[in-house]
Order: structure tokens, then C-alpha cells, then sequence
């Protein structure tokens, strides 16, 4: 029971693709400028993984290990085709925010790093474990990156969907953050945070 819940938890700090293993930073800069955005990529993204490590890991001894990688983008590209389908007939708004991001979810870090370090060598239990850890702790810094972009750089929350508030006024909006360098700037923020906490952890044992 401990090592399934240490696989699950693995992926919320201790090895939090964004925050400590530092992969996956496009669309967490690309896309995180209203919490409907990062939450949407955030969704995405854990989808797809989850799909692709419970695929991999059930036939990870049928794959031959000469063509593994190649194996392993087909059924990570069917995935995401099938969210850019859905997105596309369901949410549109949300599929056209995300723009070139959501493709480009097939060659995503994260999740070629995942089913190459992890489903490709463990159990079916455990991969869905790795891969809900890894995607809510993915989604949870998209989330908080997204929410300090939208609420200090936009004056908004929720924006892109019906129930859009305005609660800063225009003249004390931080603007630069709705900017890439603003996205570099939040991302810092919460990385120098975490090792903060960490460091005190470390000072405290």
C-alpha cells in the first residue's frame, strides 16, 4: 500500500513534472493566461496520459524494444487526436485557445518521459497510479500558474466561459503577465517556492 501510494503522490512535488523535473514548459507558458486554459490543457494532458500508460503498460512485453519509441508516439498520437476531436466538436472555444499546444501534446516531455521510464516497465495498477499522480500534479501548478496570470495580469477570473468575472480594475492590472516573460516570471515564483519548502524540510530533518 505505501508503494502505491508513493507512486501516486510521486508526481504532486517530490518529482512534479513542471516544478522539479522542469519538462513539459511550453504550454505551461503557452497557454496558462486564463485558468480555463490550464485547466483545459491540464485535462487534456492527464487523459492522454493515463490512455497511453494503461495501453503501454498492458502490452509493454509484446512491444519489441527496437521500435518501442516509434510504438509509443502512434498510440500517444491516437490519444490526443482523439481529444482534438472532442474539444473540437464540444468545447471549440477551448480547442482554439489551446492552438498548436494541443497537438504538439504527442511529443509532449511528459509524457514520452513516463511511458518510456515507467509504463513500459510496471504493472497496469501501477501506471495508472504514475499517471494520475504525474497528470494531477501537472494540472494543479497549470491551474496555479494560470489562476496569478488571469486574476493579476487579466483582472479577470474564469474568462473564456459564461461565468467571467471582472474583479481588477483595468489601471491596477499587472500586465506584463498575460506576456511570456510574465508566464517566465509566475513559473520562477512557485519553482523558487518549492524549493524553499524543500530546503526547510531538509533543515528540519
Amino acid at each position: 500500500m505505501n508503494k502505491q501510494l508513493s507512486i501516486f503522490t510521486n508526481g504532486f512535488l517530490r518529482e512534479n513534472p513542471l516544478l522539479v523535473l522542469n519538462i513539459g514548459l511550453c504550454s505551461s507558458l503557452g497557454v496558462t493566461t486564463s485558468i480555463f486554459n490550464g485547466l483545459g490543457m491540464g485535462m487534456s494532458m492527464t487523459f492522454v496520459l493515463l490512455m497511453s500508460e494503461i495501453v503501454i503498460s498492458i502490452f509493454r512485453k509484446g512491444i519489441p524494444s527496437a521500435i518501442r519509441l516509434p510504438i509509443f508516439i502512434i498510440i500517444i498520437a491516437a490519444f490526443t487526436t482523439i481529444v482534438q476531436l472532442v474539444l473540437q466538436a464540444y468545447v471549440e472555444s477551448l480547442y482554439d485557445a489551446l492552438g498548436v499546444f494541443l497537438p504538439l501534446i504527442v511529443v509532449n516531455c511528459i509524457i514520452m518521459g513516463r511511458v518510456e521510464a515507467f509504463a513500459s516497465k510496471n504493472n497496469t495498477g501501477n501506471a495508472i497510479l504514475d499517471a494520475l499522480g504525474m497528470g494531477i500534479g501537472y494540472t494543479m501548478v497549470m491551474f496555479l500558474i494560470s489562476f496569478a496570470r488571469e486574476f493579476l495580469g487579466g483582472g479577470t477570473l474564469l474568462a473564456g466561459t459564461a461565468l467571467k468575472i471582472e474583479v481588477i480594475p483595468e489601471a491596477y492590472r499587472i500586465g506584463i503577465l498575460n506576456s511570456a516573460p510574465g508566464g517566465f516570471m509566475v513559473f520562477g515564483f512557485l519553482g523558487a517556492l518549492v524549493q524553499f519548502f524543500k530546503n526547510k524540510k531538509k533543515e528540519a530533518n
